[in-house]
């Protein structure tokens, strides 16, 4: 579980997260959403310990910490790196042994370089990564982003695995659709600020806050 107090993050004058107040709770599949740049990624950089911030984050229980899988937007993966040797890598650092059959679950070409994976390929090698530490949190910074239709079913099936394991899953993503679907309850980031919304409430409103005014008045002026 995690839980944030008081958070707040700054970048020179410019305010990101002004003073959120919040709890993700395991098995359940939480989204986030908000436009481009209103702090998502800087959330996640929080939580995950890779961003100086004022406030408090507290994880549950406290040995967590060494326990979160965080999946960025664009994962970084050196370039004359196996895709097998990134796995392994990652094991290494969780002290748990890379299993020798059924790891590769996207069908990912192990034995060549990164610089040879496409963003896809990318993401799932990092995906698989993190799910073979035995991570406790997972923090996915748009999951879905880049991958194919095939691909996009497996990680669904992995969020629901995951929520089936009392994981604490957090999930941010720019496609709607896709968390109304799975999520059990969608925060949504709006001017350093979180509303939060269960599925019974209608997810619907958080498209009214995201398509602004001034857009539907210049669309009902062409169409």
């Amino acid at each position: 579980m995690i839980e944030i107090k008081n958070l707040r993050k700054t970048y020179g004058a410019n305010i990101v997260l002004n003073d959120i107040d919040l709890t993700f709770k395991p098995s359940k599949l939480i989204g986030l959403v908000g436009k481009n740049g209103a702090g998502k990624t800087t959330l996640f950089k929080c939580v995950s310990g890779l961003e100086t911030y004022d406030g408090a984050i507290h994880l549950k229980p406290k040995e967590s910490i060494h326990k979160i899988g965080y999946l960025p937007t664009n994962p970084y993966i050196m370039s004359r790196i196996t895709g097998q040797e990134y796995l392994q890598l990652l094991c290494n650092a969780r002290n748990k042994s890379l299993p020798k059959k059924g790891a590769n679950i996207f069908n990912l070409p192990l034995d060549e370089y990164a610089e040879n994976y496409s963003t896809g390929m990318l993401k799932k090698l990092a995906l698989t990564g993190i799910l073979l530490q035995g991570n406790e949190i997972f923090l996915l910074d748009e999951p879905f982003n880049g991958l194919d239709l095939e691909s996009n079913i497996k990680v669904n099936l992995i969020l629901e695995k995951l929520k089936a394991k009392n994981k604490t899953i957090v999930i941010s993503s720019h496609i709607l659709d896709s968390l109304f679907k799975i999520c059990d309850e969608i925060n949504l980031l709006v001017n350093g600020k979180i509303e939060h919304f269960n599925q019974g409430d209608g997810y619907s409103k958080i498209e009214d806050v995201l398509a602004d005014s001034n857009f539907k008045q210049n669309l009902d002026s062409i169409l």
